[in-house]
């Protein structure tokens, strides 16, 4: 039988350093993997570059690590549910880069299946064409042309959005089998099963670990394939 991937928090952020590039899934503080993350803060990280789609609420999730400064540029869809990202942010703190939800997360999703990047109609004619590629659909043609911003519009034009990828990814799991196969719960996959592809090193905190065989084959959303580490999450953490 193989080896089983499942650790403790501590052999786990042995694998995190300060300055890397984390994948942090969850939706406010919904499916966020709230015991890594205070692994992340206990082990004293700092010049984080994040990607996620959101900050959590002030001293929870995500937001621990904007509370304790660890976080240097996070790229994500919203900070509007933590105060404290937005003061730090106004204060010139932290660095934020904004992407719409959809854009962010095709983003990763194409960083995971190793495509080039993804073409988008969302942010054309707004602040989210700017330092970016714009293409044009020629119908005539049957083919895209670059375009720059001034130049007039004759078709439908798209933005070139490249993909995002990081050097670990931390996941919460409902569940999760000693070979690292995942089963999430409900609404807290949100992002989790997309940001489990696109990392050089991807760790999982589960509410239950169990034996292989325990989760139904059709209930495995991630694969223990793309999972490095698995670690018991502490519902403490969450609080």
């Amino acid at each position: 039988m193989a080896k089983s991937k499942v650790t403790t928090v501590e052999e786990a952020m042995k694998h995190v350093h300060s300055g890397m590039k984390l994948l942090l899934p969850g939706f406010v503080n919904c499916g966020v993997a709230a015991t890594l993350i205070q692994g992340v803060v206990d082990a004293g990280y700092t010049d984080l570059e994040v990607i996620s789609n959101n900050t959590s609420v002030k001293g929870k999730g995500i937001g621990k690590l904007v509370h304790e400064n660890r976080i240097k540029h996070i790229q994500c869809s919203h900070i509007g549910s933590n105060t404290e990202t937005m003061e730090k942010f106004i204060n010139g703190e932290i660095d934020v880069e904004f992407f719409p939800q959809g854009s962010l997360c095709e983003k990763v999703r194409a960083g995971g299946a190793g495509i080039g990047g993804i073409l988008t109609p969302t942010g054309v004619h707004t602040p989210m064409e700017q330092g970016k590629q714009l293409l044009e659909w020629d119908d005539a043609k049957g083919e895209f042309k670059f375009v720059k911003s001034e130049d007039p519009q004759n078709g439908k034009r798209y933005i070139l959005e490249l993909p995002f990828h990081a050097d670990v990814a931390l996941i919460h799991a409902y569940m999760a089998d000693t070979m690292g196969n995942v089963k999430y719960n409900y609404t807290a996959a949100n992002f989790n099963e997309v940001f489990a592809t696109a990392a050089d090193f991807v760790i999982v905190e589960a509410e239950h670990i169990v034996d292989v065989g325990e989760i139904n084959p059709n209930d495995i959303r991630t694969p223990g394939a793309l999972v490095d580490l698995v670690v018991q999450a502490n519902p403490e953490d969450a609080k």
